[in-house]
């Protein structure tokens, strides 16, 4: 290879490393960007409500239970009993469990930015099975119980939009705030009249629950069998958790979702017994399941997608810029090279920019268009044709095309890149076949002028 194209590769190299300054840059401003879309977002959060996490209804029962030790007297070795009060609470999850919830999503805006709320009018239902003796195999008359109560935990008592009453196998019963529970976390309670504790009996209870949150509504089964089901206005639900609908059927103006689980799947009254007897409440918290509303890829980390394909798209220009120059024996000056690739960087800058304010899709299509005929018309004069000029429009308006297709089917990104490459390297292997390489710096260039005469 001969000294000229020897310079000229390496100039172009080096250009492409310097043109990493700005797209590092404008990656840099993506990240900040997004760090304070998130801040907003969190805000209005906290002037809010959270992400909403139901827990519950449990049944408790609190008891005090004589304790009585037989100790030995060392110095007359007698044995005597003493007696002690231990304190504790009987804990009763549902026989059956079923929530039938519909939300309605809506956008409070804080400047530029959005965050998604909704409204999630939960009907709730169930039934409690409590056995003779309350499940008690010792002596029950060791036994003495305060009031029972009802309990729920709600992650984010703010969201509550209703006064919570409890329709107990046709009694009304108001609810209180708190749950009386340190593990459970924020809620409410409802207190049970009496129980003829000897006796089983069967609690059939009702709720309406009207809850407002950011983010995320997940549930608890607490049930032997549970129901939930989910009706929104979201058509891009992502559900969450350790359980997966049933069914599901996602629209363009919202979804459906139906769970049904029991405790063979969930093993709740296992991981209850944990929490309660080694303080590990997180497993008992974390066998939820539900549905996220925010937006699953928002317009910061398409562009952030996005930059990641701009060392590729500065390779592929550049090297369509050399073929013309091999091709046609044009000679087209590093700055020339420079000035393209730098319009290049700009155009994810304008991406960001204008996503913010009309859309990422709409804002792609601005941006392409402007940069493909701001370089277009450029080429156009470098390479003195506007054959040429508007072909090599049309093959960068084809790149910025693939790339919104990788961008919108992130799933096959790899395989669509994949080919891209292999196909470019084909058309690239066969319009330089018959190339001598050799003799490429021997040939006279055709100087550029900057003549707007010369154009064809």
């Amino acid at each position: 290879m001969n000294r000229s194209l020897t310079l000229k590769l390496g100039a172009i190299a080096l250009l492409i490393l310097l043109l990493m300054i700005p797209l590092l840059l404008i990656n840099g401003i993506i990240n900040d960007r997004q760090r304070l879309r998130d801040g907003v977002l969190e805000d209005i959060a906290r002037s809010s409500s959270y992400s909403q996490q139901l827990s519950g209804p449990i049944m408790v029962v609190p008891y005090r239970k004589v304790v009585r030790i037989w100790k030995t007297n060392e110095k007359t070795n007698k044995r005597y009993q003493e007696t002690g009060e231990e304190r504790g609470h009987l804990y009763f999850l549902p026989e059956r469990f079923e929530l039938d919830g519909k939300v309605q999503t809506e956008l409070r805006s804080r400047g530029i930015y959005e965050a998604r709320l909704y409204h999630a009018d939960n009907h709730i239902s169930g039934l409690f099975s409590i056995p003779a003796q309350l499940g008690i195999k010792e002596d029950f008359a060791d036994y003495q119980f305060d009031q029972a109560f009802l309990t729920i935990g709600i992650s984010d008592i703010r969201g509550i939009e209703n006064a919570l009453k409890l329709d107990l196998n046709g009694q009304s019963l108001d609810f209180e705030p708190g749950t009386q529970l340190g593990w459970l976390g924020e809620g409410a309670h409802v207190m049970l009249p009496a129980l003829d504790r000897h006796k089983g009996a069967e609690l059939a209870f009702a709720f309406d629950l009207r809850l407002q949150g950011t983010g995320q509504l997940q549930v608890t089964p607490v049930g032997k069998t549970n129901k939930v089901q989910l009706a929104a206005n979201w058509p891009h639900p992502s559900f969450i958790g350790n359980y997966l609908p049933a069914q599901r059927e996602v629209t363009g103006t919202g979804f459906t979702a139906n769970w049904q689980t029991s405790f063979f799947s969930t093993n709740l009254e296992e991981a209850l017994t944990n929490c309660l007897t080694s303080d590990r409440c997180d497993e008992f918290k974390s066998r939820s399941f539900g549905v996220s509303f925010i937006d699953p890829v928002d317009q910061y980390l398409k562009s952030d997608r996005a930059i990641k394909y701009a060392l590729l798209f500065i390779v592929l220009t550049f090297a369509g810029f050399f073929l013309f120059e091999v091709l046609k024996s044009l000679a087209v000056h590093p700055v020339q090279y420079a000035l393209v690739g730098v319009a290049l960087a700009f155009f994810y800058l304008l991406l960001l920019s204008l996503s913010e304010h009309i859309g990422f899709a709409l804002a792609y299509l601005l941006s392409a268009g402007g940069c493909v005929l701001l370089i277009g018309f450029y080429v156009c004069h470098v390479l003195r044709s506007v054959r040429h000029g508007l072909s090599f429009s049309a093959g960068l308006a084809a790149l910025y095309g693939l790339l919104y297709g990788l961008l919108s089917a992130e799933d096959y990104a790899l395989l669509m890149g994949s080919l891209l490459l292999f196909g470019l390297l084909g058309v690239f292997m066969v319009l330089t076949r018959k190339l001598d390489w050799y003799g490429i710096g021997q040939k006279s260039a055709k100087p550029l002028v900057f003549d707007m005469g010369a154009v064809e």
